[in-house]
């Protein structure tokens, strides 16, 4: 498992944070016929809240981001993207690990979307989330506070 920390995001990463959307999402926005280059990172341009976003880190480079936005009802896990060098080896289940934590301790639900196909809903899975709905793009799911996860 490789060692990783979370820094505070701020508009002087958007950029970067960008290019890091698009590479990650790449695949799984072709094998669906809808990647666009331009529209992948200007999604996140326009949902960027950096008050709301980790950098995460990996030896001092970045290596992925993940937002966690209350809402009304419960928190949104957004725009968790991790480079392909960070992917398979701890990363993403440690980030997700410590979110979780937060949200269990705050006794709020997290609730995220993920492309369909993509890989990271089995790690969604993995830590307590279940289907809440679907469409041909994106599956919607929920988890409960202190849901069962693997650990």
């Amino acid at each position: 498992m490789l060692e990783w920390e979370f820094r505070a995001a701020s508009m002087g990463d958007l950029e970067e944070l960008t290019e890091l959307r698009a590479v990650a999402m790449r695949e799984d926005l072709e094998r669906l016929g809808r990647y666009d280059g331009q529209r992948v990172r200007q999604r996140l341009r326009d949902g960027f809240e950096p008050a709301h976003t980790w950098v995460i880190e990996v030896s001092g480079e970045l290596a992925g981001c993940v937002a966690l936005r209350p809402a009304e009802d419960a928190r949104w896990l957004e725009h968790f993207y991790l480079a392909p060098h960070a992917q398979g080896c701890g990363v993403g289940s440690g980030v997700l690990r410590k979110l979780l934590e937060w949200c269990d301790r705050d006794g709020v639900p997290v609730r995220l979307n993920v492309l369909q196909g993509s890989a990271a809903r089995r790690l969604y899975e993995r830590y307590g989330f279940v289907l809440e709905r679907e469409d041909p793009v994106d599956v919607f799911m929920v988890r409960a506070p202190g849901a069962s996860s693997c650990s």
